[in-house]
Parts: C-alpha cells; structure tokens; sequence
C-alpha cells in the first residue's frame, strides 16, 4: 500500500474511531413517572436548546410521557406536524392547547354573547379540530370569558351552557373534549364568568356531553376554594384533565402550600389515566432551576 493509501485507511479509522462514541452517545432515559406530566415550551430551554422538537426529546428522556402547548393553534402547520410527528415516534400524548382564544378573556362571550361570539367561538373549535389532527390532541382548554353583572347569574350560567352544547356539536363528530378551565378571581384573574369547580361541575351535567369536561387547575383551584382532595372527589367523573402550579408562586411542585405528592397519590389510587398539564414556571432562573423542576416532580412522585 502506497503512502496515499496508507493516508486514506489511517482517515477513514481515525473517523471511525471518532463516529463511535457519537453512535454510543445517546442519552439515557430515566424511569418513566407514575402519572402522565407534560412540561411546555421553553421549560427546559437552558438543558435542551431552544428548538422544540429537542426540548420534547428530552423531556422524553427524564422520564415525563406528556407534552402541553396553550398556543399551539397559532403555531406554523408544518410546526404542528413536526411536533405531531415527534410526539407519536416518542410514544408521547399530547395535553391541551387553547381553543378559543378569540372568545376566552376580555368579553362577556359566554354571559352574554352576541352572534359575533358565536361565530368565533364555532369557527374557533372547527380550527381547533384540524391542529387536533396534527397533533394527535383529545383536550383543549376552553375559557368562557367575563361576567355581565347585569344579569343574575343564573342567567349567565344558562347562556353559557348553550353555547356549550354548540360547542360540542362541533367536537363530538371526532371525539374531541373541550376542558372548561375555571380561573381564580383572586390572584389572577377577576371578573371571569367561570371560577369554580362547582360551577364547572354544574356546566358540564346540565350539557350531558362527553365532549365537555373540566379542566382542574390545581393552582386555581388552591386559591379559589382549597379543599382540593374533596373537591376533586366530588368533581371526579366529569374531570377531563388536570393542571399543576404551587401556590403562592405557581411554580414547581414543592415551593408553596400544596402537598402535592399526596394530591398525587390521591389522583393516581383513583386510577386516573390522563394528562397533567404542568402549566407553571421555574422557581430558579437558568438550568439549575430546570433541573430543580425535574427533581421536584421525582419528589413529588415518589408515593
């Protein structure tokens, strides 16, 4: 062998021996989490990148098998189905993403709606229905807007139920679920139509539609009501999802007052099979405090 040659062989095992570690590098995956959590966008950008696509791959790996994305309906279609097709090549579900923006804060949309209320909120979900195919989605979160307080409310709560019941007309067809998400009035956001989850409750017997369920905010409802555990209970066979942020703070499990490994084990003895959306931010700045929220969440599953 020539001195070209013997050049080009000592190349080609130099960049083998090179490629191997490559190959052999892929990340271990930790155990999977005993309930479904699904992180969001940007929650762990400082570990995984700023791309979403390696922000879900690993999450993949630590152990969560869920993903939300509130504003996933004004993504980009290929966005969509690029997550869509990661998602399923993961073995992952997807959680909620917002339904009626153009309906859900800001107007009496569901207390008092006037015809262009209606318009968008169908039109809404119709959209709603076509990102739910990229994505492989079930839920998606529906706020129904403010209060009119010139109307008793049992006026508002029978105008709110009818546009439900349009709604779910929309949805049952392909065996979508809006998740309607009581907010609290106190901390975040006053004067919404919807805060309760007795109210909620109320809503989704009196629409008797497997499309309609609620979505139960475990911080919203901390602050709205407390008695978590019993109201869940109470609530439990029209819950459609669940969503997760300590209080004060809304960040991670184990910053604020909730016992959240005991809300879990509760949630999971009762055999739920769901999503648990974790819609809070980072109690630290960078990636210490991503890696906190991943500890706080093994913590808190450990029951």
């Amino acid at each position: 062998m020539d001195r070209r040659h013997l050049l080009q062989a000592g190349l080609a095992v130099g960049a083998a021996h090179l490629a191997a570690p490559r190959a052999l590098a892929a990340r271990p995956r930790a155990k999977d989490f005993q309930l479904a959590y699904a992180p969001h966008a940007g929650m762990f950008r400082n570990l995984a990148g700023d791309d979403v696509v390696a922000q879900i791959e690993f999450a993949r790996d630590q152990g969560f098998t869920a993903w939300e994305d509130n504003g996933m309906a004004g993504r980009s279609v290929e966005e969509q189905e690029k997550i869509g097709a990661t998602l399923e090549r993961l073995g992952m579900r997807m959680g909620v993403f917002v339904a009626n923006f153009g309906t859900a804060f800001g107007k009496k949309s569901f207390s008092a709606p006037a015809e262009e209320h209606r318009e968008s909120f169908v039109a809404d979900l119709k959209k709603s229905v076509e990102v739910a195919k990229r994505v492989n989605a079930t839920w998606m979160t529906v706020v129904p807007g403010d209060l009119e307080p010139r109307l008793e409310r049992e006026h508002q709560d029978a105008r709110a139920i009818l546009m439900l019941r349009m709604g779910a007309e929309v949805f049952e067809p392909h065996g979508l679920v809006m998740v309607l998400e009581p907010l609290n009035p106190w901390r975040d956001h006053p004067g919404m139509l919807l805060w309760k989850s007795s109210q909620a409750f109320l809503w989704c017997k009196a629409v008797a539609s497997p499309a309609v369920k609620i979505l139960f905010d475990i911080y919203h409802q901390q602050i709205s009501e407390g008695n978590l555990i019993p109201n869940i209970d109470r609530c439990w066979d029209e819950i459609g999802y669940f969503q997760i942020g300590d209080n004060p703070g809304r960040n991670e499990p184990g910053t604020g007052e909730i016992n959240y490994r005991r809300v879990f084990e509760h949630i999971h003895a009762k055999g739920w099979k769901g999503v648990l959306g974790m819609e809070h931010g980072n109690s630290k700045a960078g990636a210490e405090g991503e890696q906190a929220v991943i500890e706080a969440y093994r913590a808190a599953d450990a029951f």
